[in-house]
């Protein structure tokens, strides 16, 4: 039987490891070296390279699980267990220099996600959680937020790049929080934003088109914190899904009203 906690310590050192990579080559980082995937979605060879360590090292960590990872190395083929990664979350971010960008590490099996760290390299934060657990700042227990009321309600969302898809709800959204709220914004990046919430600093968040990668182990971080995950209509069953809604637990049915009203396209 997997020991988790001392698992996920593990991960942390791995995660740290890769963000002490990120920050290293940050410093002679030239925009000339990324390439565009698809229209501004985009991926450098550092990504690539963080990928390449992360696989290496967490395949020494349990050589049973398989991989989903956001830049080319999944190898998933229903193994019992599954490491769920991205190597640079916030590329973007990255790319001109603006923080935060994140490393991503989630294990899950074939139904639920068992643990998961998010390495903030900005502000040196590793996030951490494992399943039955508390979710935990660089050693230190978090919590999301106790408030109720959407007038005091800090919220974080993003704009994803499938834009045209997502136009019509990112527009309801704002169009219904802007002034109905204590405040509203964008970080680009989607587990930093997760662990944000888990850690109270904002009181929900929701963001559609985004990869497994991008939210896995955010997800589990809030869910230790004592908040609430689901997709955007209300299922928790939510693993394989590109749609996220994540907030303290109080404030969970009007942000899932509000993206309901009005979902995006192809959906």
């Amino acid at each position: 039987m997997i020991d988790l906690k001392q698992l996920t310590a593990e991960v942390c050192r791995i995660a740290t490891e890769a963000g002490a990579f990120l920050k290293e080559e940050r410093k002679s980082f030239r925009r000339e070296q990324v390439v565009e995937k698809q229209v501004h979605d985009y991926v450098s060879y550092v990504d690539k390279e963080s990928e390449r360590r992360l696989v290496i090292a967490l395949s020494a960590l349990l050589p049973e699980a398989g991989f989903i990872a956001e830049e080319g190395s999944a190898t998933y083929k229903d193994e019992p267990y599954c490491w769920v990664i991205d190597p640079l979350d916030g590329t973007t971010n990255y790319i001109h220099d603006e923080a935060p960008y994140c490393v991503s590490i989630a294990l899950r099996n074939r139904t639920e996600l068992l643990l998961g760290v998010v390495y903030e390299v900005c502000r040196a934060e590793c996030y951490s959680a494992w399943k039955g657990g508390k979710a935990f700042l660089n050693g230190q227990e978090i919590r999301v937020s106790e408030v109720a009321e959407l007038k005091d309600a800090f919220l974080i969302t993003e704009l994803p790049y499938n834009h045209q898809q997502y136009k019509q709800t990112a527009v309801h959204l704002l169009h219904e929080l802007y002034g109905a709220v204590g405040g509203i914004r964008m970080n680009g990046s989607a587990a930093s934003a997760l662990c944000y919430v888990a850690a109270g600093r904002f009181d929900g968040w929701a963001e559609a088109f985004i990869g497994r990668w991008d939210y896995a182990a955010g997800a589990l971080i809030v869910q230790e914190a004592g908040g609430k995950v689901t997709d955007f209509y209300g299922s928790e069953a939510f693993l394989d899904g590109h749609h996220i809604i994540a907030t303290n637990g109080h404030l969970h049915p009007v942000l899932q009203r509000l993206v309901k009203e009005v979902p995006p396209q192809g959906m």
